[in-house]
């Protein structure tokens, strides 16, 4: 502890001197070697002699006591966890400078700063300032459906597993992707700069990108249409279906969301009428992220359509599709870890919720 250099500087000096007496140095010399005053040397001698090596640290001090106590601390928490429009505040959210002037309203305490607010919530991480959008389970084949989706991406279907020449597609459309022509050109980015893109733009229209994903293989065959629909789909299916290795499958896998183009048992029937190979299932409603599809899609628009900077349709198109080619030269499947053990304790959580549980209530039928 003397001399080590982690040690802090005012316990290494009062080690020095408990071992300058204990080599029998008057306390006289040892302030002069060490450079103390003549009292600092007595005061931690009698310490060392009276506590030992404990009495070299610091004393308990009493500091400037808490403004706070504990429940009004509490009480705080308490009224961010709750909406402002229960207790009679017009704000949509909670902020820190509004939950202080609240707690001052309420005589909960006469001042409190907003830092004092931020640095209690964040003990509990209790951010009520911000939100996140959610919705209630309303299909009532939720399960068996969301299970069948679940089973396909563990390549198996009522419970046998698929063979060599069954494959599962993901299919959906990703919509309105538009041509903003800017005004004046995008800069590249620089030393301490990042790109650079004008605000003001010319519309130059929009379309839609069909693409399907196949699970297993991570590849996908995609298309531009001018708008979603029926046959804009079936263009899709045709696409696919007519090509190796689906064409001369003993089975292929269509898993879709409800969405109106390929909605309902028509469009299952529409689809192994056309190729008596294909089977259509469909996600529960209001569960299009079971759809894996939904994944590639978000990487086409963080790194083909953002920050949408094209000169018309026909430059979209160019870019999906050469996109595609080198998407498929290097992607590998995702690693979905979403398996049935997670959709029963999902469901089981929801089923616990108070809401749900008002929902289900209000939509059983009377007695």
């Amino acid at each position: 502890m003397a001399y080590g250099h982690k040690t802090e500087y005012r316990l290494r000096m009062r080690a020095q001197v408990v071992l300058h007496a204990a080599r029998g140095r008057a306390n006289a010399r040892i302030a002069r070697e060490t450079g103390l005053h003549l009292d600092t040397v007595r005061r931690w001698r009698g310490r060392f002699a009276e506590h030992g090596l404990a009495g070299l640290g610091d004393l308990d001090r009493s500091g400037r006591p808490p403004s706070f106590t504990a429940l009004q601390a509490a009480q705080v928490k308490a009224l961010a966890c709750r909406l402002p429009a229960e207790t009679g505040v017009p704000l949509a959210r909670w902020s820190c400078p509004e939950l202080a002037r609240e707690v001052v309203a309420r005589s909960i305490a006469s001042s409190i700063s907003a830092s004092t607010v931020r640095r209690w919530l964040g003990d509990d991480a209790i951010k009520p300032w911000q939100y996140q959008s959610w919705i209630f389970v309303t299909d009532p084949d939720f399960r068996p459906k969301a299970e069948r989706v679940l089973d396909l991406y563990a390549r198996t279907w009522r419970g046998v597993p698929l063979g060599d020449d069954e494959y599962v597609i993901s299919a959906d459309e990703k919509t309105s992707i538009q041509a903003r022509c800017r005004c004046h050109p995008t800069l590249p980015p620089g030393r301490a700069r990042a790109m650079r893109v004008n605000h003001t733009y010319r519309r130059g229209g929009a379309l839609a990108y069909l693409a399907a994903y196949d699970v297993h293989s991570a590849k996908v065959s995609g298309r531009c249409e001018p708008t979603t629909g029926i046959t804009p789909f079936m263009n899709l299916v045709t696409q696919v279906m007519t090509r190796e290795p689906y064409a001369s499958a003993k089975r292929v896998f269509w898993i879709v969301d409800n969405g109106s183009s390929h909605r309902g048992k028509k469009a299952a029937d529409r689809l192994s009428d056309a190729f008596p190979n294909a089977v259509l299932v469909h996600t529960p409603v209001h569960a299009s992220w079971l759809n894996q599809v939904e994944i590639y899609f978000s990487v086409v628009q963080r790194k083909v359509v953002s920050p949408n900077d094209f000169t018309d349709l026909t430059q979209v198109t160019d870019r999906l599709r050469e996109f595609e080619d080198r998407y498929n030269a290097t992607a590998q499947p995702f690693q979905w870890k979403f398996t049935t053990s997670d959709l029963d304790d999902l469901l089981a959580r929801l089923d616990q919720h108070p809401a749900g549980r008002h929902e289900e209530s209000s939509a059983a039928p009377a007695p």
